[in-house]
Order: C-alpha cells, then structure tokens, then sequence
C-alpha cells in the first residue's frame, strides 16, 4: 500500500523542522558551555594592573576609568587572603613597596602559611603535583598601581569597625604620597581615593577633620584642571558642610566654585543632589526641584545604587509637597522605593486630605526616621500646607461659616489662630473671600466661572507656548541632503509623459484599447 504524495511531503516537513529544533538546541547548549567561569577577584586585579600600566603608557585615562568601574564590585569581594596573594603576584620578593602595604595586613597565621613541596622527591604513581606558580616580576609596576592598592586596602578596613583607626591613618599615608608622586595619571585613581579618605573620617566620626586636607586639594585640582578630583572634592566638601548643617558655608562654596562639565554621571548626581538640599533649606523650592530631577535622571539604575536613590526620592517628595503639588502614586509602588517611602506615603495622604490631627500624628509616629532623612524641618513647614488645603476644602463646601467652626474641625488652638490663618489664606488667594470681623464668620465667594481676563491670559501663555515649541521643531528638522532635485526630475519627467501621451491622443495614434489603465 503506497502512501499518498500529500503524506510523504507532510513527513518531509516534519522531519526538516526537527532537524532545525535539534540543531538549534545543539547551538544552545554549545553557548551555555561556551560561557567562562567568572575571574577570581585575584585575577581580576592582576587584569586590572595591566590596564594601568597601559594606560600610564599610552598616556590613555580610558583604561583606568575602565578599571574603576569595576570598583565597587570587586571591594565588596575582597579580604586579606585576596589582597596578601595579588601583592605577592605583583611585586618582586625583596619590593619595599610590597612590604608597606602587607603591614596593614594582619599578619598569616603558622597553621595557614603556604608548604614548599619539592616536585623531585614525589613518588612517581602518586598524584600529579600542582603546576607552579607564574614567575614573579623583577621591578615594581608603576606608582599608579600603589595608589590603587592603597585604594583597595583603604576600603577592605572600612568593614570592620576594628579597623576604621588604621583605614584613617593609611588614608592619611595616602595622601601624603599622592602628593609626594605628582603624577597626571593619577587623577582618576585620586578622585577615587578621595571619596575613601572622607569615608573613613566619616566612619571615624572626625569628618570635619578633613575639610581642610579637601580644601587644599580642591585649590590644587582647580589650579592644575583635574577635572575629575575637583568635581569629588566639590561634593566631598558640600557633603561635609551639610553632614553639619552648615548651609551657608556650602551655598558660598556653589557661588565660588565652577562644578567641570566634563564631571561623570555618578558625580553630577551627586552635586544635584546636595544643591537640591541647598536650594529646600533656602525656601528656593523651584530650584531645588529642578535640581532633584537632574540628579534622579543622571543617577545609576535603582538596583544598582538602591541607597541614593532612595534619599533623592524622599528629599524630591517633600519639596513636591512644598511647592503644592502631590507626587504622582507610582513612584510609591516602585519595587526600591515601596518600604523606604512608607512614613512619606503616610505624610502625602495627611496633605492630600487636610487633616491636621492627621499630619501631627504621622509626624509623631515617624519623627525619628525623618530626622535620620534629615527632612524632619522641611516636613514640620508642611502644617501650613496641611492647613491650607482644609481652608481651601472648607471655603468650597460652605458659603458661610464660623470661625468657631474652623477651628473645631482644622484642630487649631484658639479662634484667633483661626481668623489670622484664613486672612492669610485670603491675601494670598488661597480661597476668595472675606472675613466678618462683628459676626465672626467668613463668608466665601462662589466658585469663579471658566471665563475672565485670567483665564485668558492663561490660554495665551499656552498657545504661545505651542507656537514658540512648532517653530522650534521647524527649524531642528534636517533634510538629506540635494533631496529636492530628486524631487524636481520627477516632476519633469512626469511632464513629459503627460506631453507625450497628449500629442499621441491628438494624432490619434492612441485608440481605447491602447489607453489601458487610462
């Protein structure tokens, strides 16, 4: 019995189909034991050198941000055993500078001190001896990568509270030697090891300290255009001048100081920041705003630097609510943000509503996290806003009511508190009304119509707003280029086809069959 060609063609199908399955998975599985194991964090380190010296030789600073990146990564895997075994792989035996650095080691116990085997006396059956290690080098690499160790070493003592005395004093050592080389490709390293030096001052609770060794090199860096240390000293010194809520020194220092345009993300993060929290103590809220939003949209992914991104989330949610404005409820549903922003969660919803007795009690309940945020002042200015919006609520669902009245049901201490908040609500047109002094009540307007000299005024500014953003894209738009004279020998030859079929029409040459589509 013969199979139908129908049939056969169907199996032949199949049968490629699977092949392309089966050679797709082979290709899969062929990448998945492609893929190399991670480097030891000793390797990398030894990569990492060899990319400093590439750098230092071909007078290229790429290849040490490249190492730097790595940075923060490779501090969190590092401890003494990582760190003895790369300086005895990178530096010669009888190397001064090794030495240096293996004293702020602590030294290797007896019991875990490397044997000596000799590969001669092995049995010959026994097992394969380890292979040997590589050679070591006969010269010191170059400085740069001393101060690289320095910076490693400098954030391996800041885990243990034990070691925060030895991190600030190598902190110190560093510095010192760092000025000592003076070398040009050092400042990306430098930059790096100024944010370690304030970190182990912080941690030793002497960050004031510090400020002048920060000042000195800021004047330093300014004078030699190194851009890099100067844009991480600018923000190491606002950082020490707020850590002590010394605004105005930091304010002079913004106004004295030019941050480098050519200043990294992370840094210019950073400066926005700490000028946005300027900006919110100075009452200059706008600013502070715009300030907040540069250092959200220039700061590293959320799960990448969960911690800042949090503190800007909290510092840009308060000025929303001091401007007036209620932040939008997705940035509380944020997976990063959903557990750090729950007491400001708490504190939108009292603004929202107007309660006052609200407000009080949730700042109550989260006093001690707002102080930890260093918002505790900027939240308690919110109690005007919090009474504002229940004036505001009040004026729309009464068109008279006492002062009595108000001071009941906004939780004021006394009608005369109540008479000078709503007069003030009135000067600044908060609500439209007036207040009877001789009844003791205020009477409220109605609600204005969608008509008037204002509302016109506010229509122009769109429309104009429309106009000057159309006139702005025109003039942004680019052509390619001799575009149009493709355009023009189109349009002749069209014409003369339309001549050619005109004169083929008059002279008859053309009958209805010939015409086709016309």
């Amino acid at each position: 019995m013969s199979t139908p060609p129908a049939a056969s063609k169907d199996k032949k199908v199949e049968d490629k189909d699977k092949d392309k399955k089966d050679k797709k998975d082979d290709k899969k599985d062929a990448k998945v034991e492609e893929k190399p194991p991670p480097p030891t964090p000793t390797a990398e380190i030894k990569s990492n050198i060899a990319l400093i010296e590439r750098a230092v030789a071909d007078l290229e600073p790429r290849f040490t941000h490249r190492v730097l990146r790595s940075l923060t990564a490779l501090r969190k895997r590092l401890d003494n055993k990582i760190l003895r075994d790369a300086l005895e792989e990178n530096y010669p035996p009888d190397s001064a500078v090794k030495t240096s650095l293996l004293s702020w080691l602590p030294a290797i116990p007896p019991a875990d001190q490397p044997m000596e085997i000799d590969a001669a006396a092995a049995p010959p059956n026994g097992p394969t001896p380890p292979t040997p290690p590589p050679p070591k080098p006969t010269s010191d690499p170059v400085p740069e990568v001393e101060i690289y160790f320095r910076l490693l070493l400098i954030h391996h003592l800041h885990t243990s509270k034990d070691n925060l005395a030895k991190s600030v004093e190598l902190s110190k050592e560093t510095v010192v030697k760092m000025h000592q080389l003076n070398r040009r490709s050092m400042d990306p390293i430098a930059a790096k090891v100024w944010f370690a030096v304030e970190r182990s001052y912080e941690l030793g609770g002497d960050l004031a300290d510090a400020r002048p060794l920060f000042l000195a090199a800021q004047r330093t860096a300014a004078l030699r255009h190194d851009d890099d240390t100067q844009a991480s000293l600018i923000n190491r010194l606002l950082r020490s001048y707020l850590h002590y809520s010394l605004y105005d020194q930091a304010d002079k220092l913004v106004s004295k100081t030019t941050f480098p345009a050519s200043a990294g993300n992370p840094q210019f993060a950073r400066y926005h920041y700490l000028l946005g929290r300027i900006k919110a103590v100075q009452l200059n809220y706008t600013a502070a705003h715009t300030n907040l939003q540069q250092a959200i949209r220039r700061a590293p992914p959320a799960k990448v630097a969960p911690g800042f991104y949090q503190a800007v989330h909290k510092l840009f949610v308060v000025v929303e609510l001091l401007m007036g404005d209620i932040p939008d409820r997705s940035t509380f549903r944020h997976p990063v943000l959903q557990k750090a922003l729950q007491a400001y969660f708490d504190i939108v919803k009292a603004v929202r509503t107007g309660s006052l007795s609200e407000f009080q009690a949730t700042l109550t309940k989260h006093a001690s996290q707002f102080e930890a945020d260093k918002t505790y002042t900027l939240i308690v200015r919110l109690r005007q806003n919090v009474i504002k919006t229940g004036i505001r609520r009040l004026s729309l669902s009464y068109s008279r009511i006492s002062l009595r009245d108000i001071c009941l049901k906004l939780h004021l201490d006394s009608e005369e508190d109540a008479e000078y908040i709503v007069g003030k609500a009135i000067r600044d047109g908060v609500i439209e009304g007036r207040i009877v002094h001789e009844k003791g009540w205020m009477e409220c307007d109605g609600r204005k119509n969608g008509y008037g000299p204002e509302v016109s005024e506010v229509f122009g500014r769109r429309i104009g707003y429309c106009l000057e953003l159309h006139n702005q894209s025109v003039k942004a738009m680019r052509y390619p280029l001799n575009a149009h004279r493709k355009e023009l020998a189109a349009a002749e030859g069209a014409r003369e086809r339309e001549k050619e079929l005109a004169k083929e029409i008059q002279e008859g040459d053309l009958d209805d069959e010939g015409l086709g589509d016309f």
